[in-house]
């Protein structure tokens, strides 16, 4: 499918004018109709209704329409990722994501995707609590599940794990738990809310991590501070090996219960609005965030 016709017809859709449309192209007038005319033969159907006097989107065009700045948003963001047009990436891109993520594996990447983009300029919104994509207007956000709504697409950005941990010095003042039910004598740290997660041991023996019980004083939504209330000894939490696998590989944190896992094991996801054409700007974020920490990342070498 000719992509210079698709411009076209994107661009007299938007000012309902075809001549004019082609020539911002380039084209003249004659050059514009033949192009458009061929693009309809091709697709099958009558896009612009033409008289006289006006310009209008038909039914099929107006169907038509969002796919056609699909396909110029994919040929824009391919191009970019051969290093081809960079200078055509542009716009002011709305990226939210847990700020304690962002900050250990995406703030120190900034400069080089600026660089490489000079067109874009980044709007990051960081934060460990929750922030909604729609009414935010956010172009992307970083989640750390699959989330349930029907009107978001995501894509993997990285494999992860949940482990309990606690420091070395809690663990020699109060023991190391050996099966799940030995949490009910220890201090428990919670992150955001009291919840039960439920154990699962690989031969089938299960128990839970239970912040509702007396165990259990202490909560932070803050995903640093739950790090280093958890490095300086408040008790037993549950982390992410991305938060914690220096500390794990250093011997300040242990791991707890090693033979038991989540009960649903989490991912790293990029999610965005489906009723967003993805352009060029997200797709290149995106595919610059998957090369430069999904492919390989640092947490699980």
């Amino acid at each position: 499918m000719d992509t210079e016709g698709i411009k076209l017809f994107v661009l007299a859709a938007e000012k309902l004018n075809i001549s004019a449309a082609g020539r911002e192209l380039g084209m003249p007038a004659a050059v514009a109709s033949a192009k458009l005319a061929k693009l309809e033969k091709t697709v099958g159907a009558d896009l612009l209704k033409r008289t006289t006097r006006k310009v209008a989107l038909s039914v099929e065009g107006a169907d038509f329409l969002p796919y056609a700045r699909e396909i110029l948003a994919q040929e824009n963001a391919a191009l970019a990722a051969l290093g081809y047009g960079n200078e055509t990436v542009s716009g002011n891109l709305r990226f939210t994501a847990p700020s304690t993520f962002a900050q250990q594996f995406i703030v120190p990447l900034i400069p080089d995707f600026l660089a490489l983009y000079p067109g874009i300029s980044l709007d990051l919104r960081l934060s460990d609590m929750e922030l909604d994509l729609i009414q935010g207007s956010f172009d992307l956000a970083l989640r750390n599940a699959v989330l349930p709504e029907s009107n978001l697409h995501a894509r993997k950005l990285a494999e992860d794990q949940r482990i309990l941990c606690a420091s070395s010095d809690y663990l020699d003042s109060h023991g190391i738990p050996v099966r799940p039910d030995d949490l009910l004598n220890h201090q428990l740290i919670a992150f955001k809310s009291a919840s039960t997660i439920k154990l699962i041991e690989a031969g089938g023996k299960s128990g839970e991590f239970n912040t509702r019980g007396p165990g259990h004083r202490l909560t932070i939504d803050d995903g640093l501070s739950y790090k280093i209330a958890t490095h300086c000894g408040a008790g037993i939490a549950i982390h992410s090996l991305w938060s914690v696998h220096k500390e794990l590989a250093d011997g300040s944190l242990v791991q707890v219960l090693p033979e038991y896992r989540m009960d649903a094991e989490p991912a790293l996801w990029l999610v965005y609005p489906k009723s967003n054409v993805l352009t060029a700007k997200v797709r290149v974020f995106i595919d610059f965030l998957i090369e430069r920490i999904g492919l390989n990342p640092p947490w699980l070498n």
